[in-house]
């Protein structure tokens, strides 16, 4: 498993976080990003290709994975923006208080053993008038496709590196000492049970 988790993993996700669908709702908050970034769960970097160069100055990526981060840093080759890849537990980050300009979290908050800290840690690293942006699957709105969101979970976190399908997205942000701003959510392409997506902004 340590080599699965270690190789294979990151890839297929890389694959999986990557589809054309995915990619359309990152495409929706990412470029809302500005100044100084912190991006919660890097991983591979998919989002990268999404920041403006004109509005953000520096990217810092957190992700308990350094081996996807490899991926990453050749991505961040390509967009003119430097990054700073940190491979920390996601409730640790190493800043000071209010110093980051805005934060992302993308397809994130399902895998953090502890959301709760880890958004309690992202409200006191967010500058005061920053913003957290956020894109993120869960917990679904239709009591059938939570039945199997409870189900599928034990075992889909075993083989996904801990992802749960079943998580209050907009609960766990305002339990972290947010208020969301904006809020769209909606089905992706395939099955309902993995593909409730929220996104939006809060502060």
């Amino acid at each position: 498993m340590a080599l699965y988790e270690r190789y294979l993993l990151p890839r297929l996700l890389d694959i999986a976080c990557g589809t054309d669908a995915v990619m359309q709702t990152r495409a929706q908050v990412v470029p809302l990003a500005s100044g100084r970034v912190l991006e919660i769960g890097i991983g591979t970097g998919l989002n990268l290709s999404l920041y403006d160069p004109a509005q953000v100055t520096a990217i810092v990526g957190v992700d308990p994975a350094a081996q996807a981060q490899q991926l990453a840093r050749k991505r961040a080759a390509r967009i003119g923006i430097p990054l700073q890849t940190i491979a920390l537990e996601l409730g640790q980050i190493q800043a000071a208080d209010a110093s980051f300009d805005s934060i992302v979290c993308t397809f994130t908050l399902c895998t953090i053993p502890d959301a709760g800290a880890a958004l309690t840690e992202m409200r006191r690293v967010l500058k005061p008038g920053g913003k957290l942006l956020f894109s993120e699957h869960g917990l679904a709105p239709d009591l059938p496709v939570v039945r199997w969101q409870n189900r599928l979970t034990p075992i889909w976190k075993s083989l996904v590196g801990g992802c749960h399908l079943n998580r209050d997205i907009a609960a766990l942000i305002s339990a972290g000492g947010f208020t969301i701003r904006q809020l769209q959510s909606s089905y992706l392409q395939g099955p309902k049970a993995l593909t409730w997506v929220s996104r939006g902004w809060a502060d």
